[in-house]
Protein backbone atom coordinates (compact mmCIF):
# COMPACT_ATOMS: atom_id res chain seq x y z
CA UNK A 1 0.00 0.00 0.00
CA UNK A 2 1.53 3.42 -0.69
CA UNK A 3 1.91 6.20 1.74
CA UNK A 4 0.14 9.26 0.81
CA UNK A 5 -0.20 12.38 2.56
CA UNK A 6 -3.31 14.33 0.32
CA UNK A 7 -5.97 11.65 0.93
CA UNK A 8 -6.00 9.78 4.15
CA UNK A 9 -9.12 7.14 3.87
CA UNK A 10 -8.34 5.70 8.02
CA UNK A 11 -9.34 9.62 8.86
CA UNK A 12 -12.08 9.88 6.56
CA UNK A 13 -13.64 6.31 7.52
CA UNK A 14 -13.40 7.11 11.38
CA UNK A 15 -14.70 9.97 10.85
CA UNK A 16 -17.22 8.82 9.67
CA UNK A 17 -18.50 6.03 12.23
CA UNK A 18 -17.40 8.88 14.65
CA UNK A 19 -20.25 11.14 13.48
CA UNK A 20 -22.94 8.18 13.62
CA UNK A 21 -21.76 7.03 16.68
CA UNK A 22 -22.44 10.26 18.03
CA UNK A 23 -25.42 10.90 16.36
CA UNK A 24 -26.25 7.59 17.93
CA UNK A 25 -25.64 8.47 21.33
CA UNK A 26 -27.47 11.96 20.62
CA UNK A 27 -30.62 10.40 19.79
CA UNK A 28 -30.72 7.47 22.88
CA UNK A 29 -30.03 10.44 25.14
CA UNK A 30 -32.99 12.75 23.83
CA UNK A 31 -34.84 9.41 24.21
CA UNK A 32 -33.87 9.09 28.01
CA UNK A 33 -34.52 12.61 28.34
CA UNK A 34 -37.93 12.65 27.30
CA UNK A 35 -38.88 9.52 28.16
CA UNK A 36 -40.44 8.68 24.47
CA UNK A 37 -39.45 6.53 21.86
CA UNK A 38 -40.28 9.05 18.99
CA UNK A 39 -38.21 12.21 19.38
CA UNK A 40 -38.40 13.77 15.83
CA UNK A 41 -41.57 12.85 13.79
CA UNK A 42 -39.10 10.89 10.79
CA UNK A 43 -38.57 8.32 12.94
CA UNK A 44 -42.31 6.65 12.88
CA UNK A 45 -44.56 8.72 11.11
CA UNK A 46 -46.96 6.25 11.23
CA UNK A 47 -46.61 5.28 15.33
CA UNK A 48 -46.30 9.17 15.62
CA UNK A 49 -50.12 9.85 14.19
CA UNK A 50 -51.79 7.17 16.16
CA UNK A 51 -50.17 8.41 19.05
CA UNK A 52 -51.32 11.46 18.66
CA UNK A 53 -55.30 10.12 18.13
CA UNK A 54 -55.05 8.45 21.08
CA UNK A 55 -53.51 11.44 23.20
CA UNK A 56 -56.74 13.74 21.58
CA UNK A 57 -58.90 11.04 23.02
CA UNK A 58 -57.64 10.82 26.53
CA UNK A 59 -58.37 14.77 26.64
CA UNK A 60 -61.56 14.31 25.20
CA UNK A 61 -62.70 11.68 27.57
CA UNK A 62 -61.40 13.92 30.63
CA UNK A 63 -63.73 16.80 29.24
CA UNK A 64 -66.37 14.27 28.95
CA UNK A 65 -65.52 12.32 32.55
CA UNK A 66 -65.56 16.57 33.58
CA UNK A 67 -68.82 16.96 32.33
CA UNK A 68 -70.20 13.79 33.92
CA UNK A 69 -69.13 14.61 37.56
CA UNK A 70 -70.59 18.19 37.11
CA UNK A 71 -73.79 16.69 36.35
CA UNK A 72 -73.92 14.56 39.15
CA UNK A 73 -73.24 17.79 41.18
CA UNK A 74 -75.85 19.04 39.57
CA UNK A 75 -78.78 15.96 40.96
CA UNK A 76 -77.28 16.10 44.53
CA UNK A 77 -78.29 19.87 44.77
CA UNK A 78 -81.35 19.07 43.10
CA UNK A 79 -82.31 16.37 45.68
CA UNK A 80 -81.08 18.10 48.13
CA UNK A 81 -83.71 20.83 47.54
CA UNK A 82 -86.06 18.04 46.54
CA UNK A 83 -85.66 16.80 49.96
CA UNK A 84 -86.32 20.05 51.91
CA UNK A 85 -89.48 20.42 49.74
CA UNK A 86 -90.73 17.14 51.07
CA UNK A 87 -90.08 18.19 54.44
CA UNK A 88 -91.75 21.80 53.89
CA UNK A 89 -95.15 19.58 52.31
CA UNK A 90 -94.83 16.88 55.21
CA UNK A 91 -94.98 19.92 57.51
CA UNK A 92 -97.90 21.81 55.47
CA UNK A 93 -100.08 17.87 55.60
CA UNK A 94 -99.49 18.41 59.43
CA UNK A 95 -100.74 21.42 60.24
CA UNK A 96 -103.35 20.54 58.03
CA UNK A 97 -104.25 17.96 60.81
CA UNK A 98 -103.92 19.85 63.48
CA UNK A 99 -106.20 22.87 62.21
CA UNK A 100 -108.92 20.87 61.10
CA UNK A 101 -108.73 17.61 63.20
CA UNK A 102 -108.24 18.94 66.77
CA UNK A 103 -111.68 20.59 68.61
CA UNK A 104 -109.37 22.20 70.72
CA UNK A 105 -107.66 24.52 68.56
CA UNK A 106 -109.19 28.19 68.51
CA UNK A 107 -109.94 30.45 65.70
CA UNK A 108 -107.03 32.41 66.38
CA UNK A 109 -104.80 29.23 66.35
CA UNK A 110 -106.65 27.87 63.10
CA UNK A 111 -105.10 31.57 61.80
CA UNK A 112 -101.90 31.03 63.22
CA UNK A 113 -101.50 27.72 61.23
CA UNK A 114 -102.63 29.35 58.08
CA UNK A 115 -99.77 32.13 58.23
CA UNK A 116 -97.31 29.65 58.56
CA UNK A 117 -99.08 26.95 55.83
CA UNK A 118 -98.45 30.44 53.28
CA UNK A 119 -95.17 30.96 54.46
CA UNK A 120 -94.24 27.62 53.52
CA UNK A 121 -95.89 28.18 50.05
CA UNK A 122 -93.53 31.52 49.41
CA UNK A 123 -90.66 29.16 50.69
CA UNK A 124 -91.72 26.15 48.22
CA UNK A 125 -91.92 28.80 45.35
CA UNK A 126 -88.28 29.78 46.53
CA UNK A 127 -86.97 26.54 45.91
CA UNK A 128 -87.93 25.91 42.70
CA UNK A 129 -86.38 29.22 41.52
CA UNK A 130 -83.13 28.23 42.83
CA UNK A 131 -80.02 27.56 40.72
CA UNK A 132 -76.74 25.76 39.93
CA UNK A 133 -74.36 27.70 38.76
CA UNK A 134 -76.92 30.16 36.85
CA UNK A 135 -78.49 26.84 35.49
CA UNK A 136 -82.61 26.63 37.51
CA UNK A 137 -82.38 23.25 39.36
CA UNK A 138 -85.67 22.65 38.25
CA UNK A 139 -88.10 23.10 34.89
CA UNK A 140 -91.00 25.64 34.54
CA UNK A 141 -90.87 25.54 31.46
CA UNK A 142 -90.26 22.84 28.27
CA UNK A 143 -87.36 24.95 26.94
CA UNK A 144 -85.21 27.43 28.71
CA UNK A 145 -86.17 30.27 27.06
CA UNK A 146 -89.97 29.01 26.49
CA UNK A 147 -93.24 29.33 27.41
CA UNK A 148 -95.01 25.96 26.90
CA UNK A 149 -95.19 24.75 30.63
CA UNK A 150 -93.25 21.63 31.78
CA UNK A 151 -95.88 18.97 33.04
CA UNK A 152 -94.74 16.36 35.77
CA UNK A 153 -94.52 12.95 34.60
CA UNK A 154 -94.67 14.44 30.92
CA UNK A 155 -93.58 13.55 27.60
CA UNK A 156 -90.15 14.29 26.87
CA UNK A 157 -91.72 17.31 24.48
CA UNK A 158 -93.39 18.82 27.32
CA UNK A 159 -90.37 18.18 30.31
CA UNK A 160 -86.76 19.92 30.41
CA UNK A 161 -83.91 17.86 29.16
CA UNK A 162 -80.68 18.40 29.71
CA UNK A 163 -77.94 16.02 27.46
CA UNK A 164 -74.66 14.75 28.60
CA UNK A 165 -72.15 13.98 26.18
CA UNK A 166 -70.23 10.24 27.98
CA UNK A 167 -67.54 9.83 25.23
CA UNK A 168 -64.87 11.25 23.38
CA UNK A 169 -66.70 11.41 20.65
CA UNK A 170 -69.18 14.57 21.59
CA UNK A 171 -72.38 15.04 19.83
CA UNK A 172 -72.16 11.78 17.78
CA UNK A 173 -71.41 9.32 20.46
CA UNK A 174 -73.57 8.34 23.88
CA UNK A 175 -75.24 10.57 25.80
CA UNK A 176 -77.34 11.19 28.69
CA UNK A 177 -80.77 12.82 28.46
CA UNK A 178 -81.78 13.71 32.32
CA UNK A 179 -84.96 14.93 33.13
CA UNK A 180 -85.16 18.11 35.28
CA UNK A 181 -87.38 18.08 37.52
CA UNK A 182 -90.64 19.39 37.36
CA UNK A 183 -91.24 20.64 40.87
CA UNK A 184 -93.74 23.30 40.95
CA UNK A 185 -96.13 21.28 38.43
CA UNK A 186 -95.38 18.49 40.86
CA UNK A 187 -97.03 20.68 43.17
CA UNK A 188 -99.78 22.07 40.94
CA UNK A 189 -102.75 19.69 41.65
CA UNK A 190 -106.28 19.25 41.11
CA UNK A 191 -108.30 18.77 43.46
CA UNK A 192 -111.22 16.95 41.46
CA UNK A 193 -111.25 13.12 42.73
CA UNK A 194 -108.05 12.17 40.48
CA UNK A 195 -105.29 14.39 41.79
CA UNK A 196 -103.95 14.83 38.21
CA UNK A 197 -100.57 17.31 38.26
CA UNK A 198 -100.85 20.13 35.63
CA UNK A 199 -98.64 22.90 34.16
CA UNK A 200 -97.92 25.65 36.62
CA UNK A 201 -96.78 27.91 34.25
CA UNK A 202 -100.38 27.42 32.10
CA UNK A 203 -102.69 27.28 34.54
CA UNK A 204 -105.21 29.94 35.17
CA UNK A 205 -107.78 29.84 38.48
CA UNK A 206 -104.87 28.47 40.72
CA UNK A 207 -106.36 28.85 44.40
CA UNK A 208 -109.98 29.47 44.12
CA UNK A 209 -112.60 28.66 46.50
CA UNK A 210 -113.41 29.35 49.67
CA UNK A 211 -113.59 25.93 51.53
CA UNK A 212 -113.28 22.19 50.63
CA UNK A 213 -116.72 21.92 48.90
CA UNK A 214 -115.76 25.00 46.57
CA UNK A 215 -112.19 23.66 45.56
CA UNK A 216 -113.71 20.39 45.05
CA UNK A 217 -113.27 20.99 40.96
CA UNK A 218 -110.11 23.48 41.92
CA UNK A 219 -106.15 23.63 40.85
CA UNK A 220 -104.23 24.65 43.97
CA UNK A 221 -100.35 24.87 43.71
CA UNK A 222 -98.26 24.33 46.89
CA UNK A 223 -95.95 26.99 45.56
CA UNK A 224 -96.96 30.74 45.37
CA UNK A 225 -94.39 34.07 44.16
CA UNK A 226 -96.45 35.95 47.22
CA UNK A 227 -98.23 35.20 50.22
CA UNK A 228 -101.51 37.16 48.97
CA UNK A 229 -102.50 34.31 46.50
CA UNK A 230 -101.86 31.58 48.90
CA UNK A 231 -104.94 29.40 50.26
CA UNK A 232 -105.81 28.02 53.29
CA UNK A 233 -105.65 25.00 55.03
CA UNK A 234 -109.55 24.31 55.10
CA UNK A 235 -109.30 25.20 51.02
CA UNK A 236 -108.01 21.58 49.68
CA UNK A 237 -108.50 18.13 51.40
CA UNK A 238 -105.80 16.56 53.04
CA UNK A 239 -105.56 13.78 49.84
CA UNK A 240 -103.82 16.58 48.18
CA UNK A 241 -101.27 16.99 50.59
CA UNK A 242 -100.34 13.29 49.75
CA UNK A 243 -100.28 13.75 46.19
CA UNK A 244 -97.82 16.16 46.40
CA UNK A 245 -95.91 14.27 48.84
CA UNK A 246 -95.83 11.46 46.03
CA UNK A 247 -95.07 13.57 43.65
CA UNK A 248 -92.03 14.50 45.46
CA UNK A 249 -91.14 11.08 46.16
CA UNK A 250 -91.16 10.43 42.33
CA UNK A 251 -88.92 13.08 41.65
CA UNK A 252 -86.73 11.94 43.56
CA UNK A 253 -86.59 8.56 42.69
CA UNK A 254 -86.28 9.86 38.85
CA UNK A 255 -83.42 12.31 40.08
CA UNK A 256 -81.67 9.06 41.96
CA UNK A 257 -81.92 7.59 38.59
CA UNK A 258 -80.78 10.01 36.75
CA UNK A 259 -77.73 9.84 39.14
CA UNK A 260 -77.27 6.17 39.00
CA UNK A 261 -76.65 6.26 35.46
CA UNK A 262 -73.72 9.12 35.49
CA UNK A 263 -72.24 7.61 38.16
CA UNK A 264 -71.91 4.29 35.85
CA UNK A 265 -70.87 6.30 32.71
CA UNK A 266 -68.31 8.52 34.78
CA UNK A 267 -66.96 4.82 35.91
CA UNK A 268 -66.70 3.45 32.02
CA UNK A 269 -64.93 6.61 31.22
CA UNK A 270 -62.45 6.30 33.88
CA UNK A 271 -61.93 3.13 32.49
CA UNK A 272 -61.47 3.77 29.00
CA UNK A 273 -59.20 6.74 30.34
CA UNK A 274 -56.64 3.75 31.76
CA UNK A 275 -56.73 1.86 29.21
CA UNK A 276 -55.98 4.22 26.84
CA UNK A 277 -53.49 5.58 28.48
CA UNK A 278 -51.70 2.30 29.03
CA UNK A 279 -52.10 1.55 25.18
CA UNK A 280 -50.27 5.15 24.37
CA UNK A 281 -47.68 4.35 26.86
CA UNK A 282 -46.91 0.77 25.18
CA UNK A 283 -46.50 2.60 21.86
CA UNK A 284 -44.49 5.83 22.43
CA UNK A 285 -42.75 4.92 26.27
CA UNK A 286 -39.26 4.25 25.89
CA UNK A 287 -37.87 0.82 27.22
CA UNK A 288 -35.36 1.99 30.14
CA UNK A 289 -33.45 -0.46 30.06
CA UNK A 290 -32.95 -1.26 26.55
CA UNK A 291 -32.19 2.55 26.03
CA UNK A 292 -29.40 2.50 28.78
CA UNK A 293 -27.62 0.04 27.15
CA UNK A 294 -28.04 1.31 23.90
CA UNK A 295 -26.57 4.82 26.21
CA UNK A 296 -24.07 2.76 27.37
CA UNK A 297 -22.79 0.65 24.10
CA UNK A 298 -22.70 4.23 21.74
CA UNK A 299 -21.00 6.03 24.08
CA UNK A 300 -18.28 3.90 23.84
CA UNK A 301 -18.19 4.03 20.09
CA UNK A 302 -18.16 6.82 20.19
CA UNK A 303 -15.21 6.76 21.93
CA UNK A 304 -13.06 4.44 20.41
CA UNK A 305 -13.88 6.51 17.16
CA UNK A 306 -12.44 9.46 18.56
CA UNK A 307 -9.42 7.38 19.59
CA UNK A 308 -9.36 5.96 15.83
CA UNK A 309 -9.38 9.26 14.42
CA UNK A 310 -6.29 10.26 16.45
CA UNK A 311 -4.65 7.36 15.56
CA UNK A 312 -5.39 7.94 11.78
CA UNK A 313 -4.09 11.23 12.21
CA UNK A 314 -0.56 9.92 13.43
CA UNK A 315 0.19 7.99 10.27
CA UNK A 316 0.98 11.22 8.01
CA UNK A 317 3.76 11.67 10.87
CA UNK A 318 5.42 8.38 9.30
CA UNK A 319 5.31 10.40 5.96
CA UNK A 320 6.41 13.56 7.04
CA UNK A 321 9.50 11.74 8.56
CA UNK A 322 10.69 10.90 5.33
CA UNK A 323 10.78 14.39 4.17
CA UNK A 324 12.97 15.62 6.87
Amino acid sequence: MSLTISNNSAVAAASYYLGKNQQALQHSIKKLASGKKIVQPNADPGTLSVAMKLRAATTRLVGAKNNVQNGVSFLEVQDGMLHTAGRIVGRMAELKGMASQDPMKSDQDVDSYNNEFRDLQVQLHQISQQTFNGASLFAEFTTKDGSTGAIFKGTQAQDHTISIFTSSNGSAGTKISLHKSALLSALTIRDNGSFDSVSFATTTGRHTGAGAAAATASIFSFATATSSTAFDLDAVSMQVFEQALSNIAYLRAQNGGGMSRLTFSADSLSLQETNIRAALGRIEDVDIAEESANLAKYSILTQAAAAMVAQANSTNDVALMLLR
